[in-house]
């Protein structure tokens, strides 16, 4: 489909709940293309982070319908997007998105 990883793997999601899932499962979450497929979100994670080539378990998928938001009288839809689940095997290091600033 794409050759650039990047137009793939769009942002990582840092939420509570994505920190938690990679601190207890060893799991990775992105926003990615909605066309994307598995195998393409896979190799696109391994050739971003080259410290994962060939330590990736398994990639999962969620579709969400964009929601319909009104400002005044007019009414839009926000656009369709789709999340990705990267676990990671077991003993390899994941990689740090944001580092803490104190």
């Amino acid at each position: 489909m794409k050759i650039n990883p990047y137009q793939i793997l769009r942002r990582p999601i840092i939420t509570e709940k994505s920190v938690d899932i990679k601190a207890r499962s060893q799991t990775l979450c992105f926003q990615v293309d909605p066309r994307a497929t598995k195998v393409e979100i896979k190799e696109a994670v391994e050739d971003v982070y080259k410290e994962l080539q060939g330590k990736i378990a398994s990639v999962h998928t969620a579709r969400f319908r964009g929601k319909v938001r009104r400002r005044g009288t007019r009414f839009g839809e926000k656009p369709d997007w789709k999340k990705a689940y990267v676990k990671v095997k077991p003993g390899a290091r994941l990689p740090e998105y944001v580092e803490a600033s104190r």
